[in-house]
């Protein structure tokens, strides 16, 4: 709804407003702002409130609940690839443990945060050795605090040292729950004193659930291919599947299809990487170089994304174990490269070349 508001100066020597003498006595019409609910990411908007709204690992969530009812809860450490739960999993727990009291009883500390040494000696030194008093209620639970430290493996090896002897000290009256990517980064002394819990990649069914339930609450228009291509584009990552959703949606404004989705991440079609492998399998080296470089250009598919899925549809084709094995060898060491800024002509080069090869030794094993 517009708001009417009366146009005004500020007068350099009398801050107080008086009238525009250009404008006196007319309205002017000013725009409200817009919803701030149409803007908010859906990553934000359907994280889950509460133990019983993650999507997945049941098993995990309610050992971690059924701890934090009986008041036993340990230091935790979650690790995982991205978008798996690890992070709403122990907000989840927070917002049960501290209701209304959230935000004056957690530190939440991640990779943007400066978490070196100095931080650690003092603003989660500071935190933790304070005594939180709760007046009413569970105070047994609410008196512990929590400090969430996410994407632990980012900490340097002194601020990981300084840390292990915080967490031993302060134990009485703080709890902390380390998040993390790759456990191998956190040093062995803090993996010992907490309890680890890995949370895999989503099965299908999980992220294909949880996005039903997203498009039938905004109201979405997908269809079953289309959902299909989220899910398997998104590799088990839920905040993958939902940005690719809602980034397709706000790019189509129509019925959210298979292509749509495709073309909106920029991967390649099924039926381009179908035709990309008849290619290499059955066209001269020159051949197979010019249309593969000429669709590359038209639709504007990255090399890195070609490679890797010919390889998945190398292991779905049948070959000898011997050359496939040595084809998919000489994949990854394309792939390898291209993460390294190599020169993309010449590793489309090298892709067809390894195709080549593998036809040689196709036809040397059917004689």
């Amino acid at each position: 709804m517009a708001e009417v508001i009366t146009v005004m100066d500020i007068d350099d020597d009398n801050p107080s407003p008086i009238p525009n003498s250009n404008n006196k006595g007319k309205n002017v019409v000013v725009a409200a702002a817009p919803s701030q609910g149409k803007a908010t990411p859906w990553v934000e908007k359907y994280r889950p409130q509460s133990l019983a709204d993650v999507a997945a690992h049941r098993d995990i969530v309610d050992t971690i609940d059924r701890l934090t009812s009986e008041n036993r809860l340990p230091h935790l450490l979650l690790y995982g690839p991205p978008g798996t739960g690890k992070t709403s999993t122990i907000l989840a727990v927070a917002r049960k443990l501290y209701g209304a009291q959230y935000h004056n009883m957690i530190l939440e500390l991640n990779a943007s945060d400066d978490r070196g040494i100095d931080v650690v000696r003092q603003q989660i030194q500071d935190f933790a050795s304070t005594q939180s008093f709760s007046f009413g209620g569970d105070s047994a639970k609410s008196s512990v605090k929590l400090i969430l430290l996410d994407e632990a493996d980012a900490m340097t090896k002194d601020a990981q040292f300084a840390l292990r002897r915080v967490i031993e000290k302060y134990t009485r009256n703080t709890r902390f729950s380390l998040i993390c990517n790759h456990v191998n980064k956190i040093i062995p002394a803090l993996q010992s004193r907490c309890t680890r819990f890995r949370f895999a990649p989503l099965e299908e069914f999980h992220v294909s659930e949880r996005l039903k339930h997203v498009i039938e609450t905004e109201g979405l228009d997908v269809s079953e291919s289309g959902l299909a291509a989220v899910v398997r584009l998104s590799n088990g990552d839920m905040r993958k599947a939902l940005n690719i959703l809602q980034s397709t949606h706000m790019a189509s404004q129509q019925q959210i299809t298979e292509e749509a989705v495709y073309l909106c991440t920029g991967n390649p079609l099924p039926k381009d990487i179908e035709q990309i492998s008849y290619w290499l399998l059955n066209e001269s080296f020159a051949e197979s170089f010019k249309r593969i470089s000429d669709m590359k250009t038209t639709k504007g598919l990255a090399l890195i994304d070609i490679v890797r899925e010919v390889t998945m549809f190398v292991f779905k084709i049948k070959m000898p174990p011997d050359v496939r094995v040595q084809l998919i060898n000489d994949l990854a060491d394309i792939e390898y490269r291209l993460t390294f800024g190599c020169n993309d002509r010449l590793q489309l080069g090298s892709l067809v070349a390894s195709f080549t090869t593998a036809r040689s030794a196709l036809v040397s094993a059917a004689k």
